[in-house]
């Protein structure tokens, strides 16, 4: 059954902004590109220019999902979206722990936390927008990769 909804483009693109936009200030404001490239790294250790793109990404996928959740007439979305932006917080919180104070062991339990929340996202959009949950599998993957990266610079640095 295909369900048709015509595209509010404007809430559309003000969604996938807030995400993209304060990923980019957050990127910017912690210093992430100068502090990534001064660590030790493990050998498989994404090259620094991977970062902004696969976040780009990410941060599109999440505002496409946090769209299909709001213009969803559900009586859960508002609990649903909420979790949206508590992860996004979390997320965005993470830059500055690792990044800018060095907590590396800090940033690594703060990254399962999100991973938590991630999950629990996923969950409370699935039985809104089914679409909107899966489109969150890549961000959930890649914050997995990540925090396995975050623990072995925490154990190299």
């Amino acid at each position: 059954m295909v369900i048709c909804m015509k595209i509010n483009y404007k809430s559309l693109i003000i969604n996938i902004l807030i995400p993209v936009g304060l990923g980019a200030l957050v990127g910017f404001l912690s210093g992430s590109s100068d502090g990534y490239k001064d660590m030790i790294q493990p050998s498989f250790a994404p090259p620094g220019i991977v970062f902004p793109i696969v976040w780009t990404i990410l941060y599109t996928l999440m505002g496409i999902s946090s769209y299909l959740i709001s213009q969803s007439n559900s009586p859960y979305k508002e609990k649903a979206l909420y979790v949206y932006y508590l992860q996004l917080a979390v997320n965005l919180l993470w830059s500055f722990v690792f990044f800018t104070f060095h907590l590396y062991f800090l940033a690594f339990l703060w990254i399962l936390l999100l991973i938590g929340l991630v999950i629990w996202m996923i969950i409370k959009f699935l039985p809104i927008s089914k679409t909107a949950a899966y489109l969150q599998i890549p961000y959930l993957l890649w914050i997995s990769f990540a925090s396995i990266l975050n623990f072995s610079i925490y154990l190299l640095n």
